[in-house]
């Protein structure tokens, strides 16, 4: 067998032959030099009608498509939870104790949670209603997680950015202000550094009562200077309109301790909730990618079961296996599969490089019909 393998998995079905092992014995003859192959074990399940196989194959192709949609947005979201740990996400997303290939290549039907005895439809029911809860869950999840994360984020921000729009709450202190004063008011103002000498000098002329000598530079950060400087409470207007002429700006801010405190406190209580929420979010995304992902397997399953009744008819007959090609013989592996089954269905013959190539039987999925049954199994769920 060959090691360099592609990352790319085929899940196809073929008729049994007489002995037990033949069909699959002929297949790992004339490809397992150019493939990875296992079994691929489905159990005996119960075929129904041919009416109910016919309608269950398209009830499975949507359910497929909405298991594999679902894994991708657990996965982009627990990738993005674990934030500076992204790189952890690989260990993270397992099956029980294997790892993604592992559980492809080594499969076995879960039968306590999909009960060998019952219909494929209520096997298809069961997995279409555990897609819909996992998809469920994790939208209420997620927006409650996000919710914390963005209210953080946005009193974040206000600790960032320049001193004319951040928060002031961790550059001042009581002693800056006239506090309690019937008449005074100290202001904040955002003087730009190359004013610096000009708003000493006129600062105390912007407007009438304002108390000289009061201006006091608190910070400089960036391009800009912070000062406060205290006038009567009465002409606070006046002042702030003759200072924005000179490219000052007066904050609107007023000291008060309780406000701050409480702001800090909320910030920790935001912080502490976030991170007691964590380690059980990163939990139920681990099981329940396990979940989902075992669950995806499981239509495979089904879907290649489905398929191989309607190909190949009854009594249920078929080797089921996982291929992976091994890397740049994809075409090659094609041509030998097409070579071992083309007999099973001459409509899929014509040269396999016009089938896979051609836009025209593409745009038709033509060139995912073969002479054998044949699924694609995508689990590059972080490349995407």
């Amino acid at each position: 067998m060959s090691s360099a393998t592609s990352g790319e998995y085929w899940l196809i079905s073929v008729p049994g032959e007489k002995g037990a092992n033949d069909a699959w014995d002929k297949l790992n003859r004339s490809t397992g030099n150019i493939s990875t192959n296992s079994k691929y074990l489905i159990p005996d399940l119960k075929v129904g009608t041919l009416d109910q196989l016919v309608g269950l194959s398209d009830d499975l192709s949507k359910l497929d498509s909405s298991a594999e949609g679902v894994i991708r947005k657990l996965v982009q979201y627990f990738t993005e939870v674990l934030e500076e740990d992204k790189s952890k996400i690989s260990e993270n997303l397992v099956i029980g104790n294997k790892d993604m290939k592992s559980y492809v290549t080594k499969f076995q039907w879960e039968g306590a949670k999909y009960p060998l005895k019952q219909s494929l439809k209520v096997l298809s029911e069961i997995i279409g209603k555990q897609i819909t809860q996992i998809d469920n869950d994790l939208k209420m999840k997620s927006l409650a997680y996000n919710n914390l994360k963005n209210a953080l984020a946005s009193m974040d921000r206000k600790t960032t950015g320049s001193l004319l729009t951040k928060d002031l709450a961790d550059l001042v202190k009581a002693d800056d202000f006239v506090l309690n004063s019937e008449y005074l008011q100290t202001v904040i103002v955002v003087v730009p550094k190359i004013s610096v000498k000009e708003w000493e000098q006129k600062y105390a002329t912007l407007s009438s009562m304002v108390v000289p000598g009061s201006s006091k530079l608190l910070t400089e950060e960036g391009e800009h200077a912070l000062y406060t400087v205290t006038l009567f409470k009465k002409v606070i207007d006046e002042f702030k309109n003759t200072a924005r002429e000179s490219k000052f700006i007066v904050r609107d801010f007023v000291y008060d301790e309780e406000a701050l405190k409480a702001g800090r406190t909320e910030r920790d209580k935001l912080l502490s909730e976030k991170q007691r929420q964590y380690a059980p979010l990163i939990r139920w995304l681990k099981i329940n990618f396990g979940e989902i992902f075992a669950a995806y397997i499981h239509i495979k399953a089904l879907r290649v079961f489905v398929e191989s009744v309607l190909r190949y008819g009854l009594p249920v007959n078929f080797q089921a296996a996982v291929i992976e090609p091994a890397k740049g013989q994809q075409k090659k592996l094609r041509q030998e599969l097409n070579k071992l089954y083309i007999h099973l269905d001459g409509s899929a013959a014509g040269p396999i490089d016009t089938l896979e190539d051609s836009p025209a039987l593409m745009s038709l999925g033509v060139n995912e019909y073969y002479p054998y049954v044949f699924f694609k199994l995508n689990i590059d769920f972080l490349n995407k």
